[in-house]
């Protein structure tokens, strides 16, 4: 098993790694994008790419993500987060997508996600 640190990346707002390597397996940490500001398709672009940046640190790709999780403050950004998503998870992994009451460090939405590098 191996921490993933991503150089230059903004650091984690916790005590956990930005992912983990595990045989062929790359699990991302929860991934947002406040720094983008406050509209939710920019958060969204950059929790994308910071998820993007963790598989490539951990030699895989989008196209080997096989499950996301992705969080909303709010619903009602489903169809706007989709949009963002849509461009960059293009092999379609199975995902869960919730609506909760707050992010850290007051995020509209997260992202973490699965891949298995073959």
């Amino acid at each position: 098993m191996k921490q993933i640190e991503v150089p230059g990346s903004a650091p984690a707002l916790g005590p956990y790694s930005k992912g983990i390597a595990a045989a062929n397996l790359v699990f991302t940490s929860g991934q947002i994008g406040t720094s983008a500001g406050p509209d939710l398709q920019a958060q969204a672009e950059a929790a994308c790419k910071a998820v993007g940046a963790v598989l490539e640190a951990g030699g895989a790709s989008f196209a080997d993500v096989v499950k996301t999780t992705c969080f909303l403050a709010d619903i009602n950004d489903f169809a706007a987060f989709n949009e963002v998503y849509a461009k960059y998870f293009i092999s379609k992994p199975a995902r869960s997508c919730f609506a909760v009451k707050s992010l850290p460090g007051g995020a509209l939405c997260e992202i973490e996600a699965i891949a298995v590098k073959e």
